[in-house]
């Protein structure tokens, strides 16, 4: 089974903040080319976090495993075919508003964080599946 990916709540992270991968602070690298690297991702389906949705992932204490990273990158490559540019993921218990074109999870929450449910400025909706 794949450990999970966390990133570890702390208020005052400096804005070249890496998280650490196998005990080891990965200088000059992002979150998301450290994710990445962790599941081999190709360049090509390589997802960015942006500043904000890193820091909602911390806040909210949300987890992305290698199958969950999978998935979501999956769901994104399906919103590309199907013209999508700002689209809704929803995976498991958790919701990603990503940047079609650009491979950037914009923002990141979970069931207790959705507010009303209502979702503004996307362009389509993707149901991230199970690996089979």
């Amino acid at each position: 089974m794949a450990e999970p990916i966390r990133i570890n709540s702390n208020s005052q992270l400096p804005s070249t903040y890496s998280p650490k991968t196998d005990q080891t602070k990965v200088e000059g690298q992002s979150f998301a080319e450290a994710l990445a690297q962790k599941v081999n991702l190709p360049e090509s389906q390589t997802l960015k976090f942006s500043n904000h949705a890193q820091k909602r992932l911390e806040r909210r204490d949300l987890t992305l495993t290698d199958d969950g990273l999978a998935r979501l990158s999956s769901a994104v490559d399906k919103a590309e075919k199907r013209g999508g540019r700002e689209s809704l993921v929803l995976m498991d218990e958790m919701a990603f508003i990503v940047n079609v074109k650009d491979r950037v999870v914009v923002t990141a929450m979970d069931a207790n964080q959705r507010g009303e449910g209502v979702f503004t400025q996307i362009d389509s909706v993707v149901l991230a599946e199970n690996a089979k």
